[in-house]
Protein backbone atom coordinates (compact mmCIF):
# COMPACT_ATOMS: atom_id res chain seq x y z
CA UNK A 1 0.00 0.00 0.00
CA UNK A 2 1.94 3.10 -1.09
CA UNK A 3 0.89 6.57 -1.04
CA UNK A 4 2.67 9.22 -2.87
CA UNK A 5 3.27 11.95 -0.06
CA UNK A 6 5.62 14.88 -2.14
CA UNK A 7 6.16 15.50 -5.53
CA UNK A 8 9.12 18.06 -5.94
CA UNK A 9 8.21 21.19 -7.83
CA UNK A 10 6.22 20.85 -11.46
CA UNK A 11 5.01 24.18 -13.02
CA UNK A 12 1.83 24.35 -13.79
CA UNK A 13 1.66 24.54 -17.55
CA UNK A 14 3.78 21.99 -17.94
CA UNK A 15 2.08 18.46 -18.98
CA UNK A 16 5.34 16.04 -17.62
CA UNK A 17 5.42 12.52 -18.67
CA UNK A 18 6.47 10.31 -16.04
CA UNK A 19 8.58 7.13 -16.19
CA UNK A 20 9.11 6.08 -12.71
CA UNK A 21 11.13 2.31 -12.15
CA UNK A 22 9.41 1.66 -9.41
CA UNK A 23 10.64 -1.18 -7.03
CA UNK A 24 8.71 -4.36 -7.35
CA UNK A 25 9.62 -5.32 -3.77
CA UNK A 26 10.35 -3.40 -0.85
CA UNK A 27 11.76 -4.80 2.40
CA UNK A 28 10.19 -4.53 5.83
CA UNK A 29 12.51 -2.78 8.44
CA UNK A 30 11.54 -4.15 12.27
CA UNK A 31 10.94 -1.48 14.09
CA UNK A 32 9.62 0.87 11.61
CA UNK A 33 5.79 0.95 9.78
CA UNK A 34 7.04 3.07 7.01
CA UNK A 35 9.91 3.25 4.62
CA UNK A 36 11.17 5.72 2.64
CA UNK A 37 12.53 5.01 -1.09
CA UNK A 38 13.73 7.47 -3.44
CA UNK A 39 13.18 7.29 -7.00
CA UNK A 40 14.73 9.57 -10.14
CA UNK A 41 11.85 10.45 -12.97
CA UNK A 42 12.58 11.98 -16.12
CA UNK A 43 9.44 14.47 -18.04
CA UNK A 44 9.48 16.44 -20.78
CA UNK A 45 7.66 19.39 -22.22
CA UNK A 46 5.18 19.29 -24.59
CA UNK A 47 7.24 20.77 -27.24
CA UNK A 48 10.43 18.92 -26.70
CA UNK A 49 11.61 15.74 -28.81
CA UNK A 50 10.91 12.51 -27.15
CA UNK A 51 14.26 11.50 -27.02
CA UNK A 52 15.25 14.74 -25.32
CA UNK A 53 16.18 15.04 -21.69
CA UNK A 54 15.31 17.23 -19.07
CA UNK A 55 16.11 17.85 -15.33
CA UNK A 56 15.29 14.91 -13.06
CA UNK A 57 12.97 15.13 -10.30
CA UNK A 58 12.89 13.40 -7.27
CA UNK A 59 9.59 11.72 -5.91
CA UNK A 60 9.53 10.59 -1.90
CA UNK A 61 6.91 7.87 -0.99
CA UNK A 62 6.41 6.34 1.98
CA UNK A 63 5.20 2.78 1.95
CA UNK A 64 3.85 1.18 4.47
CA UNK A 65 5.68 -1.90 5.94
CA UNK A 66 3.09 -4.53 7.18
CA UNK A 67 4.25 -5.80 10.79
CA UNK A 68 1.60 -8.37 12.27
CA UNK A 69 1.46 -9.68 15.90
CA UNK A 70 0.17 -13.07 16.35
CA UNK A 71 -1.25 -13.81 19.94
CA UNK A 72 -0.72 -17.75 20.00
CA UNK A 73 1.48 -17.59 16.67
CA UNK A 74 3.04 -21.50 17.58
CA UNK A 75 -0.68 -23.11 17.89
CA UNK A 76 -2.37 -24.45 14.96
CA UNK A 77 -4.15 -21.64 13.43
CA UNK A 78 -1.78 -19.31 14.60
CA UNK A 79 1.29 -21.00 12.57
CA UNK A 80 -0.39 -20.82 9.61
CA UNK A 81 -0.99 -17.31 10.10
CA UNK A 82 3.03 -16.77 10.33
CA UNK A 83 3.98 -18.97 7.94
CA UNK A 84 1.48 -17.14 5.41
CA UNK A 85 2.57 -13.59 6.83
CA UNK A 86 6.01 -14.35 5.72
CA UNK A 87 5.19 -16.18 2.63
CA UNK A 88 3.79 -12.81 1.24
CA UNK A 89 6.66 -10.52 2.37
CA UNK A 90 5.16 -9.88 5.80
CA UNK A 91 6.89 -9.21 8.90
CA UNK A 92 5.60 -11.42 12.09
CA UNK A 93 5.77 -11.71 15.30
CA UNK A 94 4.28 -14.23 17.83
CA UNK A 95 3.55 -13.74 21.11
CA UNK A 96 2.80 -17.19 23.08
CA UNK A 97 3.63 -18.88 26.41
CA UNK A 98 6.04 -21.19 25.04
CA UNK A 99 8.24 -18.80 22.22
CA UNK A 100 9.49 -20.68 19.32
CA UNK A 101 8.13 -23.91 18.01
CA UNK A 102 10.31 -26.99 17.91
CA UNK A 103 8.62 -28.19 14.59
CA UNK A 104 10.76 -27.43 11.09
CA UNK A 105 10.05 -25.35 8.63
CA UNK A 106 12.61 -22.53 6.98
CA UNK A 107 9.69 -20.08 7.75
CA UNK A 108 10.34 -20.66 11.18
CA UNK A 109 13.48 -18.96 11.21
CA UNK A 110 11.90 -15.63 9.88
CA UNK A 111 9.45 -15.02 12.60
CA UNK A 112 10.27 -13.37 15.70
CA UNK A 113 8.90 -15.43 18.35
CA UNK A 114 8.60 -13.95 21.82
CA UNK A 115 7.82 -16.30 24.99
CA UNK A 116 4.88 -14.79 27.58
CA UNK A 117 1.49 -14.97 28.67
CA UNK A 118 -1.00 -12.42 27.65
CA UNK A 119 -1.89 -10.68 30.77
CA UNK A 120 1.76 -10.41 31.82
CA UNK A 121 3.09 -8.94 28.32
CA UNK A 122 5.65 -6.69 27.98
CA UNK A 123 3.52 -5.15 25.35
CA UNK A 124 6.58 -2.70 24.41
CA UNK A 125 8.42 -5.61 23.01
CA UNK A 126 6.10 -6.44 20.62
CA UNK A 127 2.95 -4.24 19.71
CA UNK A 128 5.87 -1.09 18.88
CA UNK A 129 4.90 -0.12 15.00
CA UNK A 130 2.70 -3.06 14.50
CA UNK A 131 0.01 -2.54 12.00
CA UNK A 132 -2.01 -4.92 13.17
CA UNK A 133 -3.15 -7.56 16.05
CA UNK A 134 -4.04 -11.31 15.15
CA UNK A 135 -5.41 -12.93 18.12
CA UNK A 136 -5.89 -17.21 18.02
CA UNK A 137 -6.43 -17.00 21.72
CA UNK A 138 -9.22 -19.58 22.60
CA UNK A 139 -9.66 -22.87 24.26
CA UNK A 140 -11.79 -25.41 25.91
CA UNK A 141 -11.97 -26.21 30.02
CA UNK A 142 -14.06 -25.02 32.50
CA UNK A 143 -16.55 -22.38 32.91
CA UNK A 144 -14.02 -19.99 34.30
CA UNK A 145 -11.06 -21.16 32.20
CA UNK A 146 -12.89 -20.78 28.93
CA UNK A 147 -14.18 -17.17 30.09
CA UNK A 148 -10.45 -16.59 30.81
CA UNK A 149 -9.01 -17.44 27.96
CA UNK A 150 -11.73 -17.20 25.37
CA UNK A 151 -13.14 -13.80 26.40
CA UNK A 152 -10.57 -11.96 29.22
CA UNK A 153 -7.32 -12.78 27.37
CA UNK A 154 -8.52 -11.27 24.07
CA UNK A 155 -10.07 -8.17 26.08
CA UNK A 156 -6.58 -7.63 27.24
CA UNK A 157 -4.67 -7.93 23.76
CA UNK A 158 -7.84 -5.44 22.33
CA UNK A 159 -7.28 -2.67 24.92
CA UNK A 160 -3.30 -3.02 25.00
CA UNK A 161 -3.27 -2.66 21.25
CA UNK A 162 -5.75 0.29 21.12
CA UNK A 163 -3.37 1.94 23.97
CA UNK A 164 -0.27 1.38 21.87
CA UNK A 165 -1.97 3.11 18.82
CA UNK A 166 -2.22 -0.33 16.19
CA UNK A 167 -4.55 0.41 13.67
CA UNK A 168 -6.04 -2.76 13.65
CA UNK A 169 -7.03 -5.97 15.34
CA UNK A 170 -8.27 -9.22 13.79
CA UNK A 171 -9.88 -11.71 16.11
CA UNK A 172 -10.40 -15.71 15.33
CA UNK A 173 -13.71 -16.40 16.84
CA UNK A 174 -16.19 -19.45 16.33
CA UNK A 175 -19.44 -19.92 14.32
CA UNK A 176 -22.52 -20.59 16.27
CA UNK A 177 -23.62 -23.90 14.55
CA UNK A 178 -27.59 -22.27 14.37
CA UNK A 179 -27.26 -23.61 18.64
CA UNK A 180 -30.24 -22.51 20.36
CA UNK A 181 -29.38 -19.96 23.03
CA UNK A 182 -29.00 -22.10 26.11
CA UNK A 183 -26.44 -24.34 24.27
CA UNK A 184 -24.17 -21.05 23.69
CA UNK A 185 -24.56 -19.80 26.93
CA UNK A 186 -21.36 -21.59 27.99
CA UNK A 187 -17.99 -20.06 28.97
CA UNK A 188 -16.48 -20.86 25.33
CA UNK A 189 -19.33 -18.97 23.13
CA UNK A 190 -19.97 -16.56 25.98
CA UNK A 191 -16.05 -15.39 26.24
CA UNK A 192 -15.56 -15.44 22.87
CA UNK A 193 -18.42 -13.37 22.05
CA UNK A 194 -17.11 -10.74 24.99
CA UNK A 195 -14.14 -10.68 22.59
CA UNK A 196 -16.10 -10.21 19.58
CA UNK A 197 -17.77 -7.13 21.27
CA UNK A 198 -14.53 -5.67 22.33
CA UNK A 199 -13.06 -5.83 18.86
CA UNK A 200 -15.81 -3.99 17.35
CA UNK A 201 -16.35 -1.18 20.37
CA UNK A 202 -12.25 -0.32 20.08
CA UNK A 203 -12.37 -0.59 16.43
CA UNK A 204 -15.51 -0.01 14.81
CA UNK A 205 -14.04 0.93 11.47
CA UNK A 206 -11.00 -1.53 10.99
CA UNK A 207 -11.94 -4.06 13.71
CA UNK A 208 -12.28 -7.78 12.03
CA UNK A 209 -13.64 -11.28 13.62
CA UNK A 210 -13.47 -13.83 11.83
CA UNK A 211 -15.84 -16.88 12.80
CA UNK A 212 -14.94 -19.93 10.97
CA UNK A 213 -16.26 -23.21 11.88
CA UNK A 214 -14.43 -26.93 11.95
CA UNK A 215 -10.42 -25.87 10.52
CA UNK A 216 -9.18 -28.67 8.96
CA UNK A 217 -5.50 -29.21 8.12
CA UNK A 218 -2.62 -31.05 9.25
CA UNK A 219 -2.59 -30.41 13.07
CA UNK A 220 0.34 -31.02 15.58
CA UNK A 221 -0.52 -32.52 19.01
CA UNK A 222 2.38 -33.25 21.38
CA UNK A 223 4.62 -34.63 18.73
CA UNK A 224 2.46 -36.07 16.56
CA UNK A 225 0.56 -35.04 13.44
CA UNK A 226 -3.34 -35.55 12.90
CA UNK A 227 -4.53 -35.04 9.29
CA UNK A 228 -7.54 -33.12 9.68
CA UNK A 229 -7.41 -32.75 5.94
CA UNK A 230 -7.85 -35.84 5.43
CA UNK A 231 -12.06 -35.42 7.15
CA UNK A 232 -12.35 -31.63 5.93
CA UNK A 233 -11.20 -31.42 2.62
CA UNK A 234 -13.96 -33.86 1.24
CA UNK A 235 -16.90 -32.91 3.27
CA UNK A 236 -16.01 -28.97 2.53
CA UNK A 237 -16.42 -30.48 -1.32
CA UNK A 238 -19.27 -32.24 -0.70
CA UNK A 239 -21.33 -29.62 1.46
CA UNK A 240 -19.95 -27.28 -1.62
CA UNK A 241 -22.05 -29.56 -3.88
CA UNK A 242 -25.00 -30.29 -2.34
CA UNK A 243 -25.45 -26.86 -0.99
CA UNK A 244 -28.53 -25.63 -2.65
CA UNK A 245 -30.26 -29.00 -1.30
CA UNK A 246 -28.97 -28.58 2.11
CA UNK A 247 -29.65 -24.58 2.52
CA UNK A 248 -33.63 -25.24 3.36
CA UNK A 249 -32.43 -27.22 6.18
CA UNK A 250 -30.73 -24.52 7.78
CA UNK A 251 -32.59 -23.09 9.47
CA UNK A 252 -33.32 -25.90 11.53
CA UNK A 253 -32.05 -25.32 15.72
CA UNK A 254 -28.46 -26.80 16.09
CA UNK A 255 -28.16 -28.11 11.87
CA UNK A 256 -25.02 -26.05 11.18
CA UNK A 257 -23.18 -28.74 13.44
CA UNK A 258 -23.46 -31.27 10.41
CA UNK A 259 -24.05 -28.95 7.40
CA UNK A 260 -21.61 -26.03 7.85
CA UNK A 261 -18.97 -26.41 5.65
CA UNK A 262 -15.10 -26.88 7.29
CA UNK A 263 -12.71 -24.14 6.30
CA UNK A 264 -9.02 -24.83 5.53
CA UNK A 265 -6.44 -23.92 8.12
CA UNK A 266 -4.54 -22.12 4.97
CA UNK A 267 -7.64 -20.90 3.66
CA UNK A 268 -8.09 -19.01 7.39
CA UNK A 269 -4.38 -17.61 7.09
CA UNK A 270 -5.20 -16.23 3.76
CA UNK A 271 -8.36 -13.89 4.80
CA UNK A 272 -6.42 -12.79 7.59
CA UNK A 273 -3.74 -11.66 5.13
CA UNK A 274 -6.43 -9.65 3.52
CA UNK A 275 -7.87 -8.05 6.21
CA UNK A 276 -4.13 -7.02 7.15
CA UNK A 277 -3.68 -5.44 3.56
CA UNK A 278 -6.97 -4.09 3.50
CA UNK A 279 -7.78 -1.08 4.61
CA UNK A 280 -11.78 -1.53 4.08
CA UNK A 281 -11.81 -4.84 5.50
CA UNK A 282 -13.87 -4.74 8.73
CA UNK A 283 -16.39 -5.94 10.49
CA UNK A 284 -18.11 -9.43 11.26
CA UNK A 285 -17.42 -12.50 8.55
CA UNK A 286 -19.16 -15.29 7.88
CA UNK A 287 -17.27 -18.97 6.53
CA UNK A 288 -18.38 -18.46 3.40
CA UNK A 289 -17.31 -14.39 3.40
CA UNK A 290 -13.94 -16.46 4.95
CA UNK A 291 -13.40 -18.27 1.95
CA UNK A 292 -13.94 -15.34 -0.49
CA UNK A 293 -11.61 -13.32 1.27
CA UNK A 294 -9.25 -15.85 1.08
CA UNK A 295 -9.78 -16.32 -2.60
CA UNK A 296 -9.34 -12.87 -3.21
CA UNK A 297 -5.26 -12.94 -1.74
CA UNK A 298 -5.17 -16.17 -3.71
CA UNK A 299 -6.01 -14.30 -7.08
Amino acid sequence: MASFMSISSLSSSSSPLFRVPLPTRLSSPSHNRFCNFRVRCSYAEPSVSGDARSDTIDVVADVKAERIVVLGGNGFVGSAICKAAVSKGIEAVSLNRSGRPTFPGSWVDQVTWVPGDVFYANWDEVLVGATAVVSTLGGIGSEEQMQRINGEANIVAVNAAKDFGVPKFILISVHDYNLPSFLLSNGYFTGKRKAESEVLSKYPNSGVVFRPGFIYGRRRVDGFELPLDLIGEPLERILGATQNITRPLSSLPASDLLLAPPVSVDDLALAVLNAVRDDDFFGVFTIEQIKEAAANVKV
